[in-house]
């Protein structure tokens, strides 16, 4: 049993987005030092060479990221990175701050493994971000930031809000993730329509002087062929990759009596349909678009099954509540004994393996 299976029970007497909120002020705490860092890698990060995955221009030490939504603000990328995981996405940052929507907004579903969060894109603003990663600086894994836009603007004010977060904060990246498949935000509009992602699109090239390298997140409710649309765009821009998928407003099958909610479903019940849509990409492209997969990610078969689907790499947030501060180790420890098994030299090696 280890120590966070016995202080789980406890953490979830309290308030979901309590829990959060503490959980992350003892991050904080823990990466403040060199000392705490370092035993912190040294009690949970783990290294392979199978593991390394070179994309979008980087080397990513392992396949296995925080998820956006876990650290929106910058605040612990450093203990992230201690803790053993690849790599890390912040935000959604929006360009000024915003209180997101009324609380309660965050609920577990216990019965099954998953959650429901209505935040809102609350977040304390790109100049926030900024100001904290030029204090603390950018940490030596990949760094990923997800941009959004405000709640209250409108379609046009939308494409000048992502142009605006962009050009704070892309400097710092590397790579940037438009979010246009949230559904805890007020619907306007049609954020994912062609017409609008062309605009956003089109915004954010004539931006990119560095090249950084730019990606999308789609939702998993939407139908085939309106994913493979979406596909279609994004390679008509020339964009980076993919992020499949975001949260669900299904609630098929659940068991919770939180499922009631409204929000977005995340966690092991979207597991199928995450990896459905990740394969149905990586099928239709040939596999040469890459995709970070996210939906059910909790242990090294339920990352390994994405990489196979044709997920370059993994994404994990609920996964990383329910199964605590080991969770990456755990899961890249196993993902090496499965390439093992499997006869591959590397997780490159094995993405996309079930689509041949």
């Amino acid at each position: 049993m280890t120590l966070y299976s016995r202080v789980r029970p406890l953490a979830f007497k309290l308030p979901a987005e309590t829990a959060h909120d503490l959980g992350k002020r003892t991050l904080r705490a823990a990466q403040s030092s060199w000392p705490t860092r370092t035993a912190l890698s040294y009690a949970y990060r783990y290294e392979h060479p199978a593991l390394e995955v070179d994309l979008f221009g980087e080397t990513f030490p392992n396949p296995v990221g925080v998820a956006a939504g876990f650290d929106k603000n910058a605040e612990v990328t450093h203990a992230l990175e201690a803790l053993g995981f690849g790599f890390v996405e912040i935000g959604t940052v929006t360009p000024y701050p915003q209180s997101g929507n009324d609380r309660p907004r965050l609920f577990r579903l216990r019965e099954d493994e998953g959650m429901v969060n209505r935040m809102g894109f609350n977040g304390q603003g790109m100049e926030r971000v900024k100001s904290r990663l030029e204090t603390d600086g950018t940490p030596e894994f990949p760094l990923g930031v997800n941009i959004g836009k405000m709640n209250s603007s409108s379609e046009r004010e939308a494409i000048e809000d992502y142009r605006r977060v962009f050009d704070r904060l892309s400097p710092f990246a590397d790579y940037v993730v438009v979010n246009v498949s949230c559904p805890n935000t007020p619907d306007e509009f049609d954020e994912a329509s062609p017409e609008h992602l062309r605009s956003i699109f089109e915004t954010l090239a004539a931006e990119n002087d560095a090249d950084v390298p730019m990606l999308v997140k789609i939702g998993p409710d939407e139908p085939d062929d309106a994913v493979l649309d979406l596909v279609d765009i994004v390679r008509e821009f020339g964009l980076d990759g993919i992020v499949a998928t975001n949260t669900s407003t299904s609630r098929e099958g659940l068991e919770s009596p939180n499922r009631k909610e409204w929000g977005g479903l995340s966690g092991k019940p979207i597991e199928p349909r995450s990896t459905e849509v990740i394969r149905t990409i990586a099928d239709y492209t040939d596999g040469e678009l890459p995709i970070v997969g996210i939906g059910g990610v909790d242990s090294p078969e339920s990352a390994y099954e994405k990489i196979r689907a044709g997920a370059s790499l993994v994404q994990l947030y609920t996964g990383f509540v329910y199964e605590g501060p080991s969770t990456a180790k755990r899961i890249n420890e196993g993902l090496v004994e499965l390439l093992e098994r499997d006869g591959f030299a590397s997780v490159e090696n094995a993405v996309g393996a079930d689509l041949e």
